[in-house]
């Protein structure tokens, strides 16, 4: 026979078992890794954190992290927005092929889509080796950082434009178009501006997705400090050198950039929600 206790606990169990399993699964794989790299930084003291945070080359790792995600993802706004475009707005023959391709950086290692850039760009690639004998370099430099950033989260931008521009009532574009509006006009002032927080959005997960690159990064980058080191990379020479405060508190930093941008998305669509209603 069940006590009284266990009989609530099962009813409960059974009326909200769907909450508590979400619950329980954010909090085993999200929460308690957070909580336990913000509880080992907190261990040392806000100077030695402090310190150990602004380094010239922690600094320096910031630096080139946020410079070449945010030229990565401005790139991938432009060209993310116009392929969203052509895959909804056209129809020609490989279009679910290359449909389907945008989706190929999810599922590709990302070590293995950095030796696939290596082979491309390198003064022995494809198209390295044009470009190196007119003198341009673009592994082992900051321009290999930037264009394994874009590789990697160009996905972002076309799948969160794409399901919006979908949903658009074509009436609107013909209410324009009878009106007497251009192409031109019609996008411009009809078309772009409820896209608008879409994109803003799609750049801003590109750009978090950038932040966070490692594997391609260090095949595309020489890894070298106050050179092209990124922050990722930088935390794990690092754990190499048994250095585990230092790459926690520069994982804490990382950890909380992430968060504003995410922060910064999450407002960003609850302001696109209430521009729609």
């Amino acid at each position: 026979m069940l006590c009284v206790s266990e009989v609530m606990v099962l009813k409960i169990f059974q009326k909200y078992w769907h909450w508590i399993l979400t619950y329980l699964y954010l909090f085993i794989v999200l929460i308690v890794p957070i909580i336990s790299l913000l509880a080992t930084a907190s261990e040392t003291l806000f100077t030695k954190f402090w310190l150990l945070a602004t380094e010239p080359v922690a600094v320096s790792a910031y630096c080139v992290t946020l410079s070449m995600a945010l030229v990565a993802s401005l790139i991938n706004g432009v060209f993310g927005f116009i392929l969203a475009w052509v895959l909804v707005r056209y129809d020609f023959p490989g279009r679910k092929t290359l449909d389907a391709a945008v989706d190929l950086p999810f599922a590709l290692p990302t070590s293995v889509a950095g030796l696939t850039l290596a082979t491309v760009y390198s003064p022995q690639g494809w198209l390295g080796s044009i470009l190196h004998n007119i003198g341009l370099n673009l592994v082992f430099t900051r321009t290999g950082v930037a264009i394994a950033m874009v590789f990697v989260s160009f996905p972002f931008v076309v799948r969160t434009v794409q399901p919006v521009l979908q949903e658009m009532e074509s009436e609107l574009e013909e209410a324009a178009w009878s009106l007497g509006a251009s192409s031109w006009d019609t996008f411009r002032k009809v078309l772009f501006p409820p896209l608008l927080p879409t994109l803003i959005a799609g750049i801003t997960l590109a750009f978090s997705r950038a932040i966070g690159e490692y594997g391609s990064v260090v095949v595309m980058a020489s890894n070298i400090p106050l050179k092209d080191l990124i922050a990722s990379v930088l935390v794990f020479q690092n754990l190499e050198q048994y250095e585990y405060i230092g790459a926690t508190v520069i994982g804490t930093v990382v950890l909380l950039m992430s968060l504003v941008l995410l922060l910064g998305v999450n407002t960003i669509q609850s302001w696109n929600r209430k521009l729609k209603t």
